[in-house]
């Protein structure tokens, strides 16, 4: 009777524990899975992963320490990066990262002062083309393009940059075989310069409730097909998002989803990464809660791919620097949709 009893409570042990790890898995409580730096010999930022004839390769910008433009927060003059990296990997927890070396530098771009921030790249028809921002002579950011042979490069830049670009941050996106390209950034990023696409002053307006840009690219990729439009980011109740815990400050990524648009981004001073979802590329995006908590050091930024049937967060932080906001490492982590489109929140001090 003992061993039955005994049997008896073993039996409901173990489904408690089930019923807990179900629970656990279908809430938005933060993920553990444990992340892996990727490339802990120098500092890579920013890291924008894509997948290339079944390879997983990885965009980043390229952090140094440099006097810069100035170090205040406000003009970016810290991130004074001058070239851009390529890496790859087969597998993404234990295979061998490759690094391809510098792929562009600001040297080779004829129309660039400074500051090679995030950038991305798409492929179509044979080539592959780098979105990449720049400050222009005027200190001004521009986006640029450059294009290759080959996802490794090396990239050849445009002479000039595309006609009418501004401030930063580009994500290129593919739906149904058209183009977009996602971007924006405040404060350092300038976006407060504009109202809609107009210059309208370097003091800029206020930082609540500015709007990121997307823009569908020309079939040639080298030129905006129509003008930049403003991204609607509105809460539950239709309200355009002004918290800033929640509001666009830049880093704009976007992916797909059973059939679902997730335009993901940093809130910056609050050093989120947020989404919001919505029925189609441009928008509106209704707010879905947040994918990161904030990370070591002041800057937030993403990217998210799916490789070989699992989803992965790339982003960076500042631990192995000490916390030195301006000398940050990639690293990577498993992304998890929930059953019910939501996305599990992940713990960015791990």
């Amino acid at each position: 009777m003992k061993n039955i009893s005994l049997l008896i409570l073993i039996i409901l042990i173990i489904i408690t524990i089930s019923c807990a790890q179900t629970k656990l898995t279908n809430s938005h409580d933060v993920s553990s899975s444990a992340p892996r730096y990727l490339f802990p010999s120098d500092y890579m930022a920013d890291p924008a992963a894509r997948v290339f004839n079944g390879k997983l390769y990885i965009y980043p910008s390229h952090d140094r320490n440099s006097a810069g433009y100035g170090s205040s927060l406000l003009d970016g003059g810290a991130y004074d990066m001058v070239d851009y990296y390529v890496f790859s990997l087969d597998d993404v927890f234990s295979g061998e990262v490759t690094n391809h070396g510098v792929v562009l530098a600001l040297s080779d771009i004829p129309w660039a002062r400074g500051q090679l921030w995030d950038n991305d790249v798409a492929y179509k028809n044979g080539k592959y083309y780098m979105y990449f921002p720049a400050k222009d002579h005027n200190n001004l950011f521009r986006i640029g393009v450059a294009i290759a042979d080959r996802p490794e490069g090396p990239f050849i830049p445009q002479p000039e940059p595309i006609i009418g670009s501004y401030s930063i941050d580009p994500c290129v996106f593919e739906d149904e075989g058209n183009f977009y390209m996602y971007f924006g950034g405040i404060w350092g990023g300038q976006l407060q310069f504009y109202e809609g696409n107009t210059f309208v002053s370097r003091s800029g307006r206020s930082n609540s409730g500015i709007s990121p840009r997307v823009v569908k690219l020309r079939d040639d990729m080298l030129q905006f097909a129509e003008s930049p439009r403003e991204i609607s980011l509105i809460d539950k109740n239709g309200r355009v998002l002004a918290s800033n815990n929640s509001r666009f400050f830049e880093a704009a990524w976007m992916h797909k989803y059973n059939d679902k648009y997730y335009f993901s981004y940093s809130t910056g001073d609050t050093h989120n990464i947020c989404y919001a979802t919505g029925d189609n590329p441009y928008g509106p995006f209704t707010y879905q809660g947040l994918i990161l908590t904030p990370v070591i050091g002041w800057t937030s930024h993403h990217s998210i791919v799916e490789f070989k049937e699992q989803w992965y967060l790339f982003y960076h932080d500042s631990r192995p620097s000490g916390g030195t906001d301006h000398l940050r490492s990639m690293k990577v982590t498993k992304l998890t949709h929930l059953p019910d489109g939501t996305i599990e929140r992940i713990n960015g001090q791990q």
